[in-house]
């Protein structure tokens, strides 16, 4: 039986191992009590065999490029590589073809559990600059009520100002950009942040993604210190080969400053170190030791089967598990940075399986955190402020050997 909007979930293990009955309430999460082993009741959904955890946010996304890798077959290599490609192609293309593809995308992410988005659209130095904005403010409002979705104006350095007010004024709700990509990265990095004062919106920047190169991140902490509105720093992976003694003035600076540094384990692995065959360093931002000295961190799966990056399946547990593996996160703290702390750095509502927290929650067929990491079970239910709004079932079949079908 099919349950939009339950009362209860019954019988839910949470990830410190205990087993639960959770009461939802409209959009909120009311209580939490062991769980009671009596039979359902109406508007009840059986948990039992799954865990049940904070839906995950992805605070770094490209929804406008999302899923072209097909079509374009770009060559292998660095940003630089990448950038040249997407612009290639991006010319060739409408509204309606960036549309199709990001809701094809937020599909994925949805089924997989994700319920907020922040994507990056480009605001291009030629042609309609609002183009990508539209498009995805189109898909914003297609997933209204399932799936959060914030869009950042990311302009290159050679994007004029009014063409970034043109993207705040399609529906835009911050200011992106590259400035390290700029032959003046600070005229660049605080032409941004003027726009963004002025305008009195935050800032989502891409910030210092090169392993030996990049110096924007220190003055974007110290221009914004004082700035009430969300500001992250994405990629960041200059912080991972700097010296301890700079890299621990930089990180006490973005902590003083507030702002969030959010890794993208997937898309820098990809992109950094092809000039380096020998000993080839990857390129991801040090999570652990920016948690350590207090900065608010995350992680996002940026670009997904892209000229960016030619693999990803929007599922918050491939991040995560990159987390561990190359970025030697602890498991618990890897799934934190693509749910609460993905949240916290979006300055998203507290969400998940806690008393007064905003429903956000997934439950996938798992009995422990390390299992969901390690197997990505398809077996999911995905919960949107209450509502159940995605559920995906497998069904297996193993030759038992003796001429029989085993089933599962």
């Amino acid at each position: 039986m099919h349950i939009s909007a339950p009362t209860r979930l019954r019988g839910a293990t949470l990830a410190d191992g205990s087993v639960v009955d959770v009461t939802l309430v409209d959009d909120r999460v009311t209580r939490i009590e062991p769980a009671a082993g009596d039979a359902l009741g109406p508007a009840e959904i059986d948990l039992s065999e799954h865990l049940l955890l904070t839906a995950p946010a992805d605070p770094h996304a490209h929804l406008d490029k999302a899923l072209s890798w097909d079509a374009i077959r770009p060559p292998s290599g660095d940003l630089r590589t990448a950038i040249a490609a997407w612009r290639s192609y991006v010319a060739t293309i409408n509204s309606a073809e960036i549309s199709s593809r990001a809701t094809r995308a937020v599909q994925a992410y949805l089924v997989n559990g994700t319920t907020a988005i922040r994507t990056h659209a480009d605001v291009p130095a030629e042609g309609d600059p609002v183009r990508a904005v539209r498009a995805l403010a189109e898909v914003r409002e297609r997933f209204a009520g399932r799936v959060r979705l914030e869009i950042v104006a990311l302009a290159g350095p050679d994007t004029t100002d009014d063409r970034i007010d043109a993207a705040l004024d399609a529906g835009a709700d911050l200011v992106g950009g590259a400035p390290h990509l700029a032959d003046d990265q600070l005229a660049d990095l605080h032409r941004l942040l003027d726009i963004a004062q002025r305008r009195g919106v935050g800032a989502d920047l891409h910030v210092d993604e090169d392993l030996r190169h990049g110096e924007t991140l220190e003055a974007y902490a110290e221009r914004t210190r004082d700035w009430s509105v969300v500001r992250s720093a994405g990629h960041c992976v200059r912080l991972s080969t700097l010296p301890a003694p700079r890299f621990d003035h930089v990180a006490r600076a973005v902590a003083d400053a507030g702002i969030g540094v959010i890794a993208n384990p997937m898309t820098n692995l990809w992109l950094q170190g092809w000039d380096e065959p020998v000993a080839t360093p990857r390129g991801i931002a040090p999570l652990d030791r920016l948690r350590r000295a207090g900065v608010r961190t995350a992680a996002g799966g940026d670009n997904v089967r892209d000229p960016f990056n030619p693999l990803g399946r929007a599922d918050a547990f491939e991040t995560a598990m990159l987390l561990v593996v190359a970025g030697h996160l602890p498991i618990d703290d890897a799934w934190r940075a693509v749910s609460d702390d993905a949240r916290t750095v979006m300055a998203l509502p507290e969400a998940g399986p806690r008393v007064g927290a905003v429903a956000e929650l997934l439950a996938v067929r798992a009995a422990s955190l390390p299992e969901a990491m390690a197997t990505a079970p398809a077996d999911r239910i995905v919960f949107s402020r209450g509502r159940v709004v995605a559920r995906s079932t497998t069904t297996r079949w193993i030759d038992s050997g003796a001429g029989k079908e085993d089933t599962a």
